[in-house]
């Protein structure tokens, strides 16, 4: 399986619809290859929803979309069972849940007890209904949105869910070079309209397969760690990176040297991954925490003060 190829034809397919954000669809692709989640943060009309569904089209497979809202329930994310009065016999109605891509469209504005219908789902890639387990779909992604610029009727997500998510980012707004191509390509058509899947779901699930044998050295997992423990006592800082982050970084790391071609992971991947996968799992303290871009300051900061290995052959060395 040569993931460096498949991930590039679904990023150049991406591309067909999204403007410029090479690094989002970058970030994307290894949530897919990963089975991550990923949080995209931004104001409205930025291409959120585009994005997500530009990348349903490139994969083959199943892919729902939940629009939440403050009346939405758990039952109408996971499912339900129901008596069936024909059969005397009670029956299960999957959720949107049970898909390979899904949408999580304004997850904020749901209630936090319809937001705790997703951690299990998300975790454990299973959703328990009145006492029964159901395994979802493989590959399973979760892409959430959420407007950060509006505090009226929504709900801030909790540190566990947080936690969840492999990838927090932004779409930001367009360069005027970008903005001139995208008035250009949707001057007469969608492009989305015409966008072929380039790959399956049995691909990906291959894919998904290799992304655990690249080799890390020692010397990288302890950079890692390192990274991890300097946001336990970064300034403004009240709670660090959890293990699952560490996890979840080591992770993403393989995804991004996979997508590059390499068999192993060198300290670049760690540092191209450190800001989106960390800093939305920081619990900053004081004025820090009501300031925009202070968690991301606080990653960049531990990875300023925190040495990385220099020897370019231990990278790729299983014994030194």
């Amino acid at each position: 399986m040569n993931v460096q190829a498949l991930s590039q034809r679904i990023r150049d397919n991406i591309g067909k619809v999204i403007v410029g954000k090479k690094d989002v669809i970058e970030l994307l692709t290894v949530c897919l290859l990963t089975r991550g989640h990923m949080l995209l943060e931004d104001v409205p009309g930025t291409g959120k929803t585009k994005l997500v569904r530009a990348l349903a089209r490139s994969v083959d497979c199943t892919a729902k979309r939940i629009q939440f809202t403050p009346d939405l329930l758990p039952s109408d994310v996971t499912g339900i069972r129901y008596f069936n009065m024909k059969t005397s016999e009670f029956e299960f109605v999957p959720g949107p849940v049970f898909t390979n891509i899904l949408l999580a469209d304004e997850l904020n504005r749901a209630t936090p007890k319809t937001q705790a219908g997703l951690l299990e789902c998300m975790e454990e890639q299973q959703a328990t209904i009145d006492g029964l387990t159901y395994r979802l779909s493989d590959p399973f992604t979760v892409i959430a949105t959420q407007n950060p610029i509006e505090n009226l009727g929504v709900f801030p997500l909790p540190e566990a869910e947080l936690d969840r998510f492999l990838i927090k980012t932004s779409m930001r707004y367009p360069t005027k070079e970008e903005s001139e191509e995208i008035l250009a390509r949707y001057g007469e058509s969608d492009p989305l309209d015409s966008l072929r899947p380039v790959t399956d779901a049995a691909e990906i699930a291959e894919a998904i397969k290799e992304i655990p044998k690249v080799f890390i050295h020692p010397d990288v997992v302890r950079y890692i760690v390192d990274i991890v423990e300097g946001t336990r006592s970064a300034d403004g800082v009240e709670l660090g990176v959890s293990p699952r982050g560490a996890v979840s970084l080591q992770k993403a790391a393989k995804a991004l040297a996979a997508m590059n071609g390499r068999s192993y992971v060198i300290p670049e991947d760690v540092k191209r991954a450190a800001v989106p996968v960390l800093a939305h799992r920081l619990i900053m303290s004081g004025t820090a925490r009501i300031r925009r871009g202070s968690d991301a300051e606080a990653i960049n900061n531990v990875l300023r003060v925190t040495a990385a290995p220099t020897e370019p052959q231990i990278f790729y060395s299983r014994q030194r």
